[in-house]
């Protein structure tokens, strides 16, 4: 079975809108409000060495479509292997891409054969994968940053729980935390 491995930019209120640019009034928050430091984002290195696919929802892959490939930085992500869950979009310029259906189609997906799947940005898919039981460990740094409203990462339904437990950790100089959590079961 392929671990499935959700990794965020995540505020200490759980908000993970548009960290990097969007449609949130904060957008972009987490180069705008951390002094940038070379070392919180070694993590990211280490997750595109390791992942074997990208897992998105439709909004992440229709913004980072345009941008990523132009990215050097990010040549390993281009390369590999990209499911889209969507019921609407079905033109994948970014490829290799497939468009996955439901969240039936990405169990079965981690069935297959073949290393850690990663799944970045994607609030709604996030919050759906976990309450499908299919998220296996959580990469998340966290910035010292409050933005009160926002797609968050977790779920508020009430009857949504689970227990993770602390793998790996370290804290920058800049505020932001490292949190490597692997979901109990």
């Amino acid at each position: 079975m392929r671990p499935l491995i959700v990794t965020e930019f995540i505020s200490l209120d759980g908000v993970i809108d548009s960290p990097g640019g969007g449609a949130h009034p904060r957008a972009g928050w987490t180069f705008t409000d951390v002094p940038f430091e070379e070392a919180a984002y070694e993590i990211k290195g280490r997750e595109q060495a390791e992942a074997s696919a990208l897992l998105l929802g439709r909004v992440t892959y229709e913004e980072f479509a345009p941008v990523w490939p132009t990215m050097a930085e990010f040549a390993e992500y281009n390369a590999m292997p990209k499911y889209v869950v969507s019921s609407t979009l079905r033109e994948l310029p970014w490829g290799p891409a497939t468009a996955l259906g439901s969240l039936a189609e990405v169990a079965e997906l981690k069935q297959g054969d073949g290393g850690p799947i990663h799944v970045q940005g994607s609030a709604t898919l996030a919050q759906g994968l976990a309450a499908a039981g299919l998220v296996d460990r959580y990469h998340l740094l966290t910035f010292p940053v409050v933005l009160g409203a926002g797609k968050r990462l977790f779920a508020s339904d009430a009857d949504h729980h689970g227990r993770l437990e602390l793998v790996e950790h370290a804290t920058y100089d800049n505020g932001i935390r490292l949190g490597v959590y692997d979901v109990v079961r």
